[in-house]
């Protein structure tokens, strides 16, 4: 709920939370619109994928902040540039990781795509 609303005070509405991993492979498989961005906690996936290799690959997602990095041993990778992939190590985005990136996605408009935020 912490990021959601993050995402809510900025006037990004559509946010659909899903609660593990079999949740948003689901999603992210039957999706007939590719997501703007998908936000997911690195543990959740337990080792059990390559979440850098699964984003990077993936044309049903446009781009992915891998929030607490340093947990699956991937390296930092800022919100900067066209990147599709961005890696953060802290527990939970704040406010100034989810701007930086939105400046990115979204350097105009308001935001209309879709975003998975996993916990």
């Amino acid at each position: 709920m912490r990021i959601e609303r993050l995402f809510n005070r900025l006037d990004y509405h559509r946010v659909a939370p899903v609660q593990n991993l079999a949740e948003l492979l689901t999603l992210v498989e039957y999706s007939v619109t590719p997501f703007d961005l998908v936000v997911i906690n690195a543990s959740l996936a337990g080792g059990a994928m390559d979440l850098l290799d699964f984003f990077l690959d993936n044309p049903q997602v446009h781009y992915a902040l891998i929030y607490d990095g340093q947990q699956a041993d991937l390296p930092p990778i800022p919100a900067c540039g066209q990147q599709k992939v961005h890696v953060n190590h802290g527990l939970l985005p704040d406010l100034a990781c989810i701007e930086r990136l939105m400046a990115i996605i979204d350097p105009q408009l308001p935001f209309v795509g879709t975003v998975i935020s996993v916990r």
